[in-house]
């Protein structure tokens, strides 16, 4: 009797962000060792790890604020190394910030608007003799401002002037305008920061829902709750080496990522 067996090959999605062995050093100094990353569409990676290290300095690298002293950035198949960080932001990377950095004296409305920066096309001379090419880009910019603020639950703050707002609602406009910019990777420095458990559990439920629309989130964060039921998978550094990634639960049981936590065997 013949039996004809069929094996079925099935491919992995390519990852849109790929960090291949990538080292920084400053001087003597070695801030990030031979560090491999990827994310997936939709993905939302954890990257976890004690003071110094080496998470801002993955955040720099994918922005291109550092340049590595080896290894390649990778997205979408392309090295990236060459471009700038605005180039990279047209490229669909966008980041928010530890420290708040919002326009201050702008409404929350115009934060969110000056993301589109990168989107627009009209030129000085439309915007000058504000032809009509530039007021319909001007109307698109601002419906995808309003947008960006009612997908985070701020619409209703569009006209407030930034440093009116309480600090949980100025994370939450830093969040909408990094999405003002049509990003399909986004990088969250520590969003949970100062966050009263409340506002921390409507931000998770936002991050969820920015990763099931098909952006990527890599999430640096050390509200442990926040990051484990938040994360598909979690990397962890130390000492710029990453040195535990997988499942949540994996990295909470893993003996190297309590000795980093702790300093010491437990």
């Amino acid at each position: 009797m013949l039996f004809l067996v069929t094996f079925v090959y099935v491919q992995r999605p390519m990852a849109l962000l790929q960090l291949h062995d990538v080292s920084v050093r400053f001087g003597g100094l070695q801030a990030l060792s031979r560090a491999d990353l990827s994310l997936q569409e939709g993905e939302i990676l954890g990257l976890i790890g004690p003071n110094g290290a080496g998470k801002t300095t993955i955040f720099n690298v994918i922005t291109g604020v550092y340049k590595p002293s080896d290894g390649d950035v990778r997205y979408d198949g392309q090295s990236i190394l060459h471009l700038r960080p605005f180039q990279r932001l047209a490229r669909g990377i966008a980041r928010t910030f530890q420290n708040i950095r919002l326009f201050t004296a702008m409404t929350a409305l115009e934060n969110v608007m000056v993301a589109q920066h990168c989107r627009a096309s009209a030129g000085v001379v439309g915007a000058i003799f504000r032809l009509p090419g530039q007021r319909r880009e001007e109307r698109r910019i601002e419906e995808k401002a309003h947008a960006a603020l009612a997908f985070v639950g701020m619409d209703q703050y569009a006209d407030e002037v930034a440093r009116n707002l309480p600090y949980g609602l100025q994370r939450r406009l830093e969040i909408a305008r990094a999405l003002g910019s049509e990003p399909r990777t986004l990088l969250l420095d520590e969003p949970a920061a100062g966050l009263n458990p409340s506002e921390s559990k409507d931000l998770m439920e936002t991050i969820r829902r920015i990763a099931a629309t098909g952006i990527n989130v890599l999430l640096v964060e050390h509200d442990m709750s926040v990051v484990m039921n938040l994360s598909h998978r979690v990397v962890v550094l130390d000492h710029g080496e990453i040195i535990c990634a997988g499942l949540p639960e994996e990295v909470q049981r893993d003996q190297r990522v309590v000795e980093a936590y702790l300093g010491a065997s437990v």
